[in-house]
């Protein structure tokens, strides 16, 4: 089994899951996704369902069977998981040092039967039933209290950590809520105190009103260049309707988000030449369990998708500072991206 472990410093958690070393493609060269070809073999194309575990979820068309040919979207268990399920695990000691077992969930959303389509070159309904899988996986999930945070993720290319080309999403969830997310909220309260509403509420409603890093908006959602972007064109995705969870997305919103992913990574693969990239949706934790620690979680959070593409590479001053260098401005990212 995996094992979680903390570094006691940066109070980060990080999975060994020795287990997912039995991959046969993770120690090899990475190519770019130019040289990226279809596989002799591919387990998540039509007719190999035999080859994946048994799938716990699929978006069919009437009258096919579960694990069988028939499905639009299909989501089984990650076949080398990080972590595997099991109740909610007991923490150890050894002096400073603390783990313990490596209990979670790690799905795959095979998004498409069709290996060579991309998210973008799917019908806006296809697009919206991936969506709608996210939702349902994740509220499935979080019926489970001992998961206390689920991770939604795309890696799109070998240089973003695909190890497959059939398009695909992940979902991992862990029994703690990790760092990054940690911050987000113990943020977003503080400054829900210093300005009395949502920070998120506030950034989209001062970007729409500057307009330079407002790259699309429709009747739901706003797509933005953020202020201080860590990366080239790094996008954000935010609903324009408040919630902290993703889960609370509806059906008419989920056809919008489709309708706003499918332009910006289309516009993304015509301007970047077809990018690797990673997609991510940061959303509050598991609602079904208390967090005494955010008093005003529901005021003060705003879930959200954030959007990299993989054009440099984090090097020693990225890893030993936090400080990132990025040569492109988010003025100029929104200026293509519109244009």
């Amino acid at each position: 089994m995996s094992e979680l472990r903390k570094d006691i410093v940066s109070g980060r958690w990080v999975i060994l899951a020795a287990e997912r070393s039995k991959r046969p493609d993770d120690f090899r060269p990475a190519q770019s996704a130019k040289e990226e070809v279809k596989p002799a073999f591919c387990p998540f194309c039509e007719g190999n369902e035999s080859k994946t575990p048994p799938e716990v979820y699929a978006v069919r068309r009437p009258g096919t069977r579960k694990n069988r040919p028939g499905w639009l979207v299909r989501t089984v268990p990650n076949k080398f998981p990080a972590l595997s399920r099991g109740p909610l695990p007991e923490r150890h000691e050894d002096g400073v040092f603390q783990w313990m077992s490596g209990v979670g969930v790690h799905e795959v959303i095979i998004e498409t039967p069709d290996h060579g389509a991309e998210l973008s070159d799917l019908p806006l309904y296809h697009f919206q039933h991936v969506l709608e899988t996210y939702r349902q996986r994740v509220a499935s999930i979080e019926k489970e209290f001992q998961y206390k945070y689920v991770h939604v993720f795309k890696n799109k290319g070998r240089e973003a950590g695909a190890s497959l080309t059939h398009p695909h999403s992940q979902i991992v969830a862990t029994p703690i809520i990790p760092k990054q997310v940690n911050e987000e909220l113990y943020s977003s309260e503080r400054l829900h105190r210093q300005f009395g509403e949502c920070i998120f509420c506030r950034i989209i409603r001062d970007e729409t009103r500057i307009g330079d890093r407002l790259i699309l908006r429709n009747e739901h959602f706003s797509v933005i260049a953020p202020f201080a972007p860590r990366f080239p064109f790094e996008m954000r995705v935010y609903p324009l309707r408040h919630s902290p969870w993703f889960t609370d997305l509806s059906r008419t919103e989920a056809a919008s988000l489709a309708r706003i992913l499918n332009k910006i990574l289309g516009r993304m693969r015509e301007i970047l030449n077809d990018p690797p990239f990673n997609y991510y949706i940061h959303q509050g934790p598991n609602p079904n369990i208390p967090h005494e620690a955010w008093a005003n979680l529901k005021k003060s959070y705003h879930w959200h998708m954030e959007i990299i593409p993989v054009l440099t590479r984090v090097a020693g001053f990225e890893w030993g500072t936090g400080f990132y260098i990025n040569p492109v401005p988010p003025e100029t990212t929104a200026g293509f991206m519109r244009d």
